[in-house]
């Protein structure tokens, strides 16, 4: 009798044997177990599954149909700024995902980005991952931590060509003092 051992692939443990077509970027770690079983560390990628449709339930006649409920909208607006101090001596970029999808690089020494996020939340717990890269293809430029590069992530408002952030929820600093690739994951509260 023949036995087939076949090994599983796990995004985050979530088993995506199923998955196709996909490319996964910016992975912690990425570890074979001796059964084979491939698990990858990505934080920023979230796994969702698809429900199999069902038959619907009979209803009586007399039976009331109850509404679903409807999330509330966000009444909030979220903004994304970044912050230059000579940031192209801190030689980071920052990817930026906003519920496990890539919303945009912040590359060191561009100009300031102000960006509003609101379309990308829901209602309720949103993550945001910044995943900072350092190039020191060329060799390192500066080793002070008054070189960075900053994103701040908060509620606030826009009147004329002024952005006001009220109330500051996330912030990611990386200096040219670092020297080593930094994931960060925040969660925060769509309201």
């Amino acid at each position: 009798m023949l036995s087939l051992l076949l090994a599983s692939t796990f995004l985050n443990g979530v088993n995506i044997d199923t998955l196709r077509s996909q490319s996964f970027e910016k992975c912690k770690t990425v570890k074979i177990d001796d059964r084979g079983d491939v698990y990858l560390d990505c934080p920023g990628y979230q796994v969702e599954t698809q429900q199999q449709p069902q038959a619907a339930p009979v209803v009586p006649a007399a039976a009331p149909v109850v509404p679903a409920a409807v999330a509330t909208a966000i009444t909030k607006h979220y903004w994304l700024v970044s912050e230059d101090a000579n940031s192209a001596q801190a030689q980071y970029d920052l990817d930026v995902f906003v519920n496990s999808k890539w919303l945009r690089k912040i590359k060191a020494g561009e100009p300031q980005i102000v960006l509003e996020i609101t379309k990308y939340l829901a209602p309720g717990p949103n993550k945001i991952l910044f995943a900072a890269t350092k190039h020191v293809e060329t060799g390192r430029k500066s080793a002070s931590p008054a070189s960075y590069l900053k994103v701040v992530v908060g509620e606030g408002e826009a009147g004329g060509n002024t952005v006001m952030i009220d109330n500051p929820l996330v912030e990611c600093k990386r200096t040219a003092a670092e020297t080593e690739n930094v994931n960060e994951e925040f969660t925060i509260q769509g309201r």
